[in-house]
């Protein structure tokens, strides 16, 4: 128990990069923060913190041992959670990493739910973008991934999660909010709001407007945005226009228009990954059932219903 609690306290130093806010987190003093990593550096025998003032920054060695001491942080609690569940039922801990708009309005939703049924299961969900689903998965930091893509890996397994809608939205103010419709070719010319290139939404709208011999060279780009929440602000704002998940839109509907295009719908899948495990995580499975529970139709339907 020592161990875990030396390794607590350097992972979450290490995280903060602030002993006090290290002690804080892990209800402990400054001292006894400082006590465990001193233990650790002269059981390793290196220095794990660089100190200047009041400032402090790994070093390589501690750079080396951060996400190893996560990882056996993260087991020790899992272990708990089992052996736990041994005595109780299902019980434990849960983390879900979510790189996508959309999932980030249902999953919360869906998370809070579950938590009902299992009383004993703590849920975390954690932001992450796309690329670190994978590796967040693999190296045990998550036991679940919320994903816009297919992500091919033997070591892992997806299904299903919901089927979210791209729309394209523009200013309420816009000419195009008293059209019905409007054709692919008049995206282009327009001041234009991108998603950063790693977007599963930025990945389907180009490859659905390369239907239409339209390219990314073709659009005047005005701004790339790594937020969905950030892009409705500006487009309702009055700048320039973008492609959206639907569940962006719930908040801004007064300020900005959905806008169809002829010939244009943009739907995309989003999948719930997990590492393939040779011993069973029980909330794991629990939540990987419980999300398509009949009575959570309703929240996996929500982005189709916002179109």
């Amino acid at each position: 128990m020592s161990d875990i609690l030396r390794l607590k306290s350097f992972l979450y130093a290490a995280e903060h990069l602030n002993f006090s806010e290290a002690a804080k987190q892990l209800h402990l003093t400054q001292p006894t923060i400082s006590h465990h990593i001193k233990t650790l550096e002269r059981e390793y025998g290196v220095q794990l913190f660089e100190r200047a003032d009041a400032r402090i920054r790994l070093t390589e060695a501690g750079r080396l041992l951060l996400p190893r001491a996560r990882k056996f942080v993260y087991d020790s609690i899992e272990l708990q959670g089992i052996m736990q569940a041994m005595q109780e039922g299902i019980a434990g801990t849960l983390r879900i990493a979510c790189s996508t708009t959309a999932g980030k309005y249902i999953l919360p939703q869906l998370a809070a739910r579950f938590s009902h049924r299992y009383p004993g299961i703590q849920v975390s969900i954690l932001r992450c973008t796309p690329e670190y689903i994978s590796p967040r998965l693999l190296e045990g930091e998550a036991n679940l991934g919320v994903s816009s893509y297919e992500i091919l890996d033997e070591e892992l397994e997806m299904q299903q999660f919901f089927e979210d809608v791209i729309t394209l939205i523009a200013p309420s103010h816009h000419p195009w909010a008293a059209n019905p419709t409007i054709q692919p070719s008049a995206l282009i010319g327009e001041p234009f709001i991108l998603r950063e290139s790693t977007s599963g939404t930025r990945r389907i709208v180009l490859s659905e407007l390369a239907k239409h011999d339209i390219s990314l060279d073709d659009l005047n780009i005005f701004m790339e945005l790594g937020n969905a929440e950030a892009i409705v602000r500006t487009v309702a704002a009055g700048y320039g226009i973008s492609f959206v998940s639907t569940m962006a839109c719930l908040f801004a509907q007064s300020n900005i228009v959905i806008v169809n295009i002829e010939d244009i719908a943009l739907r995309r899948k989003i999948y719930m990954v997990r590492k393939r495990l040779d011993a069973p995580h029980r909330p794991q499975e629990a939540f990987w059932s419980f999300i398509h529970d009949p009575a959570n139709l309703d929240l996996l339907c929500l982005a189709e219903h916002h179109n």
